[in-house]
């Protein structure tokens, strides 16, 4: 197999593989090929809403019904929306998982009844019975988020030793632990020689994990660290994992009166570039985010499906990578972007109109 190019994905122009489906619904057949179900995650997050309603976009300009519904960070709530699914006959699904490891019986079902499965950025575990996974490169997000933090306090000129906090993902979630080998594969090393000081000395991602990526639990755990560790030490740097983490962190430290000349913010990164979190970007707050454009993600999924159920052959990229302890699950990778105060327009705005510039100036 020719090897996998990691900046392939960043090449090809986001209009161009949006375009035709996300804004060609008009042209939809008037005979539906069939249902295709979606469960995802939850509402609470603006990101899961718009892959849903892309997705649904994209698989109806194909000419196929779709069932959406969404499993609020539930697990009994997500396995009775697969199997309800699956009674209803589906021809697909399309699922992210609360909790990877939970869908062993409710695929086997699927299978039993010819209904094939894509784990959508999410990776299902511990069954054979997912067909294909769709992600962006996870292990890249990490390494993007470690040196952001590495860049912007000039570890690699040899600056330090400054203080770090980490903030990681929901246990469950696979992506988690992959982003959380990308940002370690940046981190230990500065850490290891000393430049880098965890004071808390919580480093592992069972110490630093956030449940369900909430960041409620985030500025929880921001406040405890610092009454217990930085009464009076600066906070230098802060690894959080994903916006909704760094809004919490964020809250957190304002609160003890971070975010003044005196007292600045730390290096905070993220990740989903949601709009909450670009304007803080842009005022100061947190520091960058790693943005994936998700409407790729949508159109991609949507191709996969109807490729594997026209009988074409399903687009991927990587068949090497991304074990969930029954199978090699091949798998189609997007490339994700850091976006600061330095690139937020160009990346967000004028290269592919994710944002207009008064939703987030305005």
């Amino acid at each position: 197999m020719k090897p996998f190019d990691r900046r392939a994905f960043l090449g090809m122009s986001s209009l161009a593989l949006l375009s035709p489906l996300l804004g060609g619904c008009a042209r939809a057949p008037k005979s539906p090929k069939g249902t295709i179900g979606i469960t995802l995650t939850s509402k609470t997050e603006a990101r899961w809403v718009s892959d849903g309603n892309n997705m649904v976009r994209a698989l109806t300009g194909m000419g196929y019904d779709v069932d959406l519904q969404y499993a609020q960070y539930d697990v009994p709530v997500q396995l009775s929306q697969v199997e309800n699914l699956v009674a209803k006959g589906v021809r697909a699904l399309i699922i992210a998982p609360v909790d990877g490891t939970t869908m062993i019986t409710a695929l086997r079902q699927a299978r039993e009844q010819g209904i094939r499965t894509l784990s959508y950025d999410r990776l299902i575990r511990g069954t054979a019975d997912v067909d294909y996974y769709v992600t962006f490169d996870n292990r890249q997000t990490g390494v993007l988020q470690g040196k952001d933090i590495v860049d912007k306090l000039g570890l690699a000129a040899g600056k330090g030793p400054f203080t770090l906090e980490l903030f990681s993902g929901s246990l469950d979630d696979n992506n988690a632990h992959v982003v959380y080998d990308g940002v370690m594969s940046q981190l230990k090393p500065h850490i290891d020689s000393g430049r880098l000081v965890v004071r808390s000395r919580q480093l592992t991602l069972n110490q630093t994990a956030t449940s369900n990526w909430d960041g409620a639990l985030a500025q929880a755990r921001m406040d405890n660290l610092l009454s217990a560790f930085y009464t009076r030490q600066h906070l230098d740097a802060v690894l959080a994992m994903n916006d909704s983490i760094a809004t919490g962190v964020v809250s957190s430290l304002k609160s003890v009166g971070y975010g003044t000349k005196d007292n600045p913010m730390p290096v905070i990164t993220g990740q989903d570039a949601e709009v909450p979190n670009v304007k803080s970007i842009v005022r100061g707050d947190q520091t960058s985010s790693v943005f994936k454009d998700t409407r790729a993600l949508a159109v991609t999924a949507a191709r996969m499906v109807d490729a594997m159920l026209e009988g074409r052959s399903v687009p991927v990229n990587d068949t090497r990578s991304y074990d969930n302890g029954a199978k090699i699950v091949a798998t189609q990778l997007l490339q994700p972007v850091l976006i600061d105060r330095s690139n937020w327009k160009e990346k967000l705005i004028l290269q592919g109109g994710f944002y207009t510039e008064a939703q987030i100036l305005g």
